[in-house]
């Protein structure tokens, strides 16, 4: 496959709560694009969660098989390496991960390095999201809307959502929010 020209290299984040429409929406927008894309799936299989099952299974059948799934935390190497469009669904996932894995549930692991070590995981991600060759899309969650979390560690995902957010959105050249199906352009 040729490589797009600069111009036709797009960056869009879809932004919204849940069950907003942000994935049918960015697969809309990517089915526009390329008939042969990469769909990143950031959320992993989770064994006896039959709801979860069912919803990757309603996501599956929803996608036109030309397109190539990938199930990977890794979405900047995916990224640096796509040959394709790509759409990543989604960012909070791949958070929540991240989170796990920098150990930033706990308070004394997190002030000690989990912060600085989750802060190189988005330099990462939008080195990545800037660099990319192809057009990318990128599925997020808006949690920031509602009330405080009770506990700190949920405090502390909802904050670095909002900043993962943040910066996505300042890197790409299309940013939508989702409200009840409806895509209502933010930039």
């Amino acid at each position: 496959m040729s490589q797009p020209s600069p111009a036709s290299v797009t960056r869009t984040l879809l932004l919204g709560g849940a069950r907003s429409g942000k994935s049918s929406e960015a697969e809309r927008r990517l089915t526009l694009l390329a008939d042969d894309a990469l769909y990143v799936a950031t959320g992993g299989l989770r064994p006896g969660d039959d709801d979860w099952a069912d919803r990757v299974r309603r996501h599956q059948l929803r996608r036109p098989a030309s397109w190539k799934t990938v199930e990977t935390t890794h979405v900047a190497d995916v990224l640096r390496t796509a040959d394709r469009p790509v759409l990543v669904d989604c960012l909070t996932l791949w958070l929540t991960a991240m989170m796990d894995d920098v150990g930033a549930w706990d308070d004394d692991t997190w002030h000690d390095h989990g912060q600085d070590r989750l802060a190189e995981r988005f330099d990462d991600l939008e080195a990545a999201w800037l660099s990319a060759q192809v057009p990318v899309l990128a599925v997020s969650n808006e949690v920031g809307l509602g009330i405080v979390p009770e506990s700190a560690g949920v405090r502390r995902f909802r904050d670095e959502q909002g900043r993962l957010n943040q910066r996505i959105a300042a890197a790409s050249d299309t940013v939508v929010l989702m409200v009840a199906g409806i895509a209502v352009p933010v930039r």
